[in-house]
C-alpha cells in the first residue's frame, strides 16, 4: 500500500478496503492496517483481490474519488468512477493533443530520449565493471550520445523515428556485451521476434509483453486512451501510446530483468523448446520461473527523481501514467520522463 500524489495505491492482495466515518479503512483479516481520511485522496488503485465495501464506494462517490481496479499482473478490469473530469476531460485533451503534430513531436521526443539515455545507463554501469569493454562500450555510448542529440533536433516524428530506429540498433549490437554468464547458451547477434529465434529474444519479447500489459492497464487507470498514441502510429488493435510510454521503461525494466535472470542464472537453456521452424517457446515450468521472477524483480524499491517518492518497481508506468495525464491536462509545463539514476 502507498500514496503516491494524492492516489492510494493498494497492492496487497490480501488487503480490504471498508470504510469508518471519513475515513478509509484499510484491512487485512480482522486487523485493522490503516485509517487514512478520504479527502486525502483523488484516486484509489486497488490490486487486491477482496476488493472495497459498498460503504468505501458511497464515501468516494461523495468526495470524488476514482476506485480503480486492476488485476495482480496489472491488467486494467474496469473503474468506478463519480465524475466526468476523471477521464472523459482528460482524454478529450489527450485526442487533441494527438491531433496537433507539434505536441506529438514533443512527447515523442520526451519518450524516445528517455528510451536512448535508459540505453545508455544500461552499457555505462557495465562499462564501469568490464576492463576488457570499457573502450568497446565507450564508443557505443557515444554513438548513443550522438543518436539522442539527432532525436532532439528532429523536426518531425517520421524523422525522429528514424533516428530512434538507428539508436536501437546500435543498442542492441552491444547488448550481447552485458551477458556475463552462460553465454555459449545465451547467444544475441540482434532483436528478432514473430517468432523470437534465440532465447535472449524470447525473453526480452516475453518482457515487453509483460511491461506492455502494465502500461496500458496504467494509463486505463490515469483516464487515458491507450490506443490514441503520439509517436506510434494508429493501427487497430494496437495500443499506441502504450507503447510510447514504455519506451523509456525498456531498458530500465525490461531489459536489465532478461540480464537479471540470465547473469544469476535464473533461466537456463532447459526452460527453453526448439520448434522444428527454429522458433523459440518457453517449456510449462520455464514461464512459470519467469512469471516468479517477473514478479519478484517489481517488487524492488526504487525512488522516483520526480516525485522523490520511494516506489516499487512495478509501480513506475502508473507513476509515469499519472505524470503523463497531469501533463495532457497542463497540470504540469512538460512530462518528466523516467530516467535512471545512478
Amino acid at each position: 500500500m502507498r500514496k503516491l500524489n494524492n492516489t492510494l495505491y493498494v497492492t496487497n492482495p490480501e488487503y480490504y478496503l471498508g470504510r469508518d466515518g471519513n475515513t478509509i479503512e484499510v484491512r487485512e483479516n480482522s486487523s485493522r492496517i490503516a485509517k487514512l481520511p478520504i479527502h486525502n485522496f483523488e484516486n484509489i488503485v486497488c490490486f487486491n483481490y477482496t476488493g472495497v465495501s459498498p460503504g468505501l464506494l458511497k464515501l468516494c462517490a461523495e468526495n470524488g474519488v476514482t476506485v480503480t481496479y486492476m488485476s495482480p499482473s496489472g491488467k486494467y478490469i474496469g473503474a468506478f468512477e463519480t465524475e466526468i473530469r476523471g477521464s472523459v476531460l482528460t482524454r478529450k485533451k489527450q485526442y487533441e493533443a494527438a491531433e496537433d503534430p507539434e505536441e506529438c513531436l514533443i512527447y515523442s521526443k520526451l519518450f524516445i530520449i528517455g528510451k536512448i539515455q535508459n540505453s545508455i545507463e544500461n552499457l555505462d554501469r557495465r562499462r564501469r565493471d568490464l576492463d576488457d569493454q570499457r573502450e568497446t562500450l565507450r564508443i557505443k555510448i557515444d554513438e548513443l550520445k550522438e543518436w539522442k542529440e539527432m532525436c532532439c533536433g528532429a523536426k518531425t516524428c517520421d524523422e525522429l523515428r528514424g533516428y530512434e530506429g538507428l539508436a536501437a540498433r546500435a543498442y542492441f549490437s552491444s547488448f550481447e556485451k552485458l551477458i556475463l554468464q552462460q553465454k555459449e547458451d545465451f547467444v544475441f547477434n540482434g532483436r528478432n521476434k514473430r517468432p523470437p529465434l534465440d532465447f535472449v529474444n524470447a525473453l526480452l519479447s516475453l518482457a515487453y509483453g509483460f511491461l506492455r500489459i502494465k502500461v496500458e492497464g496504467a494509463l486505463q487507470a490515469a483516464g487515458l486512451d491507450p490506443y490514441m498514441g503520439f509517436f506510434h502510429t494508429e493501427r487497430p488493435g494496437r495500443t499506441s501510446l502504450a507503447l510510447d510510454v514504455m519506451e523509456e521503461m525498456r531498458p530500465y525494466i525490461a531489459d536489465r530483468m532478461v540480464l537479471s535472470v540470465i547473469n544469476r542464472k535464473q533461466i537456463t537453456k532447459r526452460d527453453f523448446l526448439v520448434q522444428a521452424n527454429g522458433a523459440v517457446e518457453f517449456t510449462e515450468d520455464g514461464f512459470k520461473k519467469f512469471i516468479k521472477y517477473w514478479n519478484d524483480y517489481l517488487l524492488d524499491e526504487i525512488t522516483h527523481p520526480f516525485l522523490q517518492e520511494k516506489i516499487q518497481k512495478g509501480l513506475l508506468p502508473f507513476c509515469q501514467a499519472m505524470l503523463l495525464a497531469q501533463s495532457i491536462r497542463k497540470e504540469l509545463d512538460v512530462y518528466p520522463p523516467y530516467i535512471t539514476q545512478r
